[in-house]
């Protein structure tokens, strides 16, 4: 029934001494991980690492990957330091040459997407499309923001001899500090074609990606002769990244200003919603539901958590539903085909328990899953069954409503109207993505309007119509409205974080605007400007 190999599960439990399985070692080989010995973890130039130990345990088999060792203390003060001096560097390297840096990364990571791809279904659990999709993003953010980084300051460094009269209203003007979820520094690119410099602090649950993912661009680095630390990597715990976050090194030493640029976890909350309306085309709306569902696990920040259905097609809808929930077979996310893949942690595995729990004593109907798979050889791994659920009450303050799950639990909701469907939407504190299934373009109009969707985004267009919610538009911004503000990506100065899209740069810029841009004064009087006098 399940396509795991049964031999690898074998492998793993009668393997104490920390001999990875042939799966585990020839992906780590593949990316110049090593297989045996303890990893360092801390990189500002070069590798280090004397803290705490991080193990990476591979959700789908429960075999240990690797052992990481953190940073100390005092690494991450000297980490910070170096960070700050390769900044002032940094800073000064012509705005053509850090497009061309971009290119070189973006070529590094395309060479190993494969493996790189592999290493976040090892380590994460993401089926291996999602994994190889993930390391696609993150190159064609590098090659997006490559783009434009030529385009924008293309007068900024014309034979250099341009730069004071072509300043615009942006400057590079940060170091980043950059604590995240799972694996991947999206915004890196950003960050390097603005001329700052970051330090990142990962999970420390998926270290190995991090590292993995920073030995690619550390390569490039020294290949042009830059100091490593303008992308520094620490891994650390949470004390580390509070540390990271609260730090004041930059200010008080140089007077630089330092801001973080964090992807959250499961305190971040996102709720994440479907409205599908009567005439909306079922064809279309159920398989992408039912991917924003269930597609990795349930665990994207646009995994779609609320599901609200008009009453003239719920049925329908939720009976074509539950044939796709019980077509789905768990096996390892390596094996092309897989759809659903273990959660990445065993804390994940227990947030979906309670919250099953939670279901059941609210008298919630379950009509799919509700448990985790307890077979042979998926009970090694985290793997649990996706849920479909309709509790009783509708009320938003209800927290199976207003908290998220990192799990692929969707609960269900009937409505009569859009205006109902719309303060169901809007009522939750969070503001990341939404969708609307319609084909009557008067819902459109609503539901982008100003008594519609509050949503900002975060992987995906903003407010959506007959698009799923879980997914990402490199184009796009990638931030959130309400409470999404205060806690996604945001500034000391700017809560309302973006990471990608026209507004992203104004994060990782100083903006300020210099008159002598569009104002040249070739008169020999200095007039003032709508004809005020201010003469004596």
């Amino acid at each position: 029934m399940y396509l795991m190999n049964r031999a690898v599960i074998k492998a793993v439990r009668v393997n104490a001494t920390r001999r990875l399985s042939t799966r585990a070692s020839t992906i780590l080989s593949a990316l110049d991980l090593p297989t045996t010995e303890e990893i360092t973890g801390v990189y500002d130039g070069q590798w280090r690492g004397s803290g705490d130990i991080f193990s990476s345990v591979c959700p789908t088999t429960g075999e240990t990957l690797a052992h990481v060792r953190g940073a100390s203390p005092q690494e991450l003060h000297d980490a910070i330091a170096r960070t700050r001096d390769a900044y002032t560097f940094f800073r000064h390297i012509p705005a053509p040459r850090r497009g061309e840096l971009l290119r070189q990364i973006r070529e590094a990571l395309a060479a190993k997407r494969e493996a790189l791809g592999a290493l976040v279904s090892l380590e994460m659990g993401k089926i291996r499309t999602e994994g190889v999709g993930e390391v696609q993003e993150f190159i064609d953010i590098v090659r997006d923001f490559m783009r434009s980084e030529r385009k924008t300051v293309l007068m900024d460094e014309t034979v250099r001899l341009w730069r004071w009269f072509v300043q615009d209203d942006e400057w590079q003007r940060r170091c980043i500090r950059a604590p995240g979820a799972f694996h991947f520094r999206r915004n890196l690119a950003l960050s390097l074609a603005a001329g700052n410099a970051t330090i990142w602090k990962p999970s420390p649950s998926t270290p190995l990606c991090s590292i993995a993912v920073t030995k690619i661009v550390a390569q490039v680095l020294e290949k042009n002769d830059i100091p490593g630390a303008v992308a520094g990597l620490v891994i650390g715990g949470k004390d580390a990244g509070e540390a990271l976050a609260e730090s004041r090194d930059i200010e008080l030493e140089s007077k630089l200003i330092f801001v973080v640029s964090f992807t959250g976890s499961e305190h971040v909350g996102r709720i994440v919603a479907s409205i599908v309306m009567p005439d909306a085309d079922l064809s279309l709306a159920v398989p992408a539901v039912f991917f924003g569902a269930v597609g990795t696990a349930g665990q994207r920040c646009t995994s779609t958590r609320r599901l609200y259905l008009h009453r003239n097609i719920a049925s329908e809808f939720l009976e074509r539903l539950q044939k796709l929930y019980a077509g789905v077979k768990p096996a390892d996310p390596l094996i092309e085909g897989t759809l659903l893949g273990p959660l990445h942690s065993t804390a994940g595995v227990e947030t979906y328990a309670n919250a099953i729990n939670h279901l059941r004593s609210i008298d919630a109907e379950i009509l799919s899953g509700g448990s985790k798979y307890t077979e042979e050889p998926l009970n090694v791994g985290n793997f649990v069954q996706p849920t479909i659920a309709i509790p009783k009450s509708v009320d938003p303050s209800d927290k199976i409503w207003s908290t998220e799950i990192f799990a692929p639990i969707l609960n269900a909701a009937i409505f009569d109207d859009l205006d109902e469907a719309v303060s169901w939407n809007n009522a939750v504190p969070q503001g990341l993505s939404s969708s609307l299934w319609t084909r009557d373009i008067r819902n459109v109009g609503k539901w982008i309007g100003p008594g519609g969707s509050d949503t900002g985004i975060v992987n995906l267009r903003p407010t959506q119509v007959n698009v799923g919610t879980s997914g990402a538009e490199i184009g796009a911004a990638f931030g959130g409205n309400k409470l999404t503000i205060e806690v996604g990506a945001s500034t000391y100065d700017n809560p309302r974080g973006r990471e990608s899209g026209g507004d992203a740069w104004k994060q990782y810029v100083r903006w300020s605007s210099c008159t002598h841009l569009v104002i040249v004064n070739f008169s020999d009087s200095a007039p003032l400007a709508q004809g005020v006098n201010f003469t004596t």
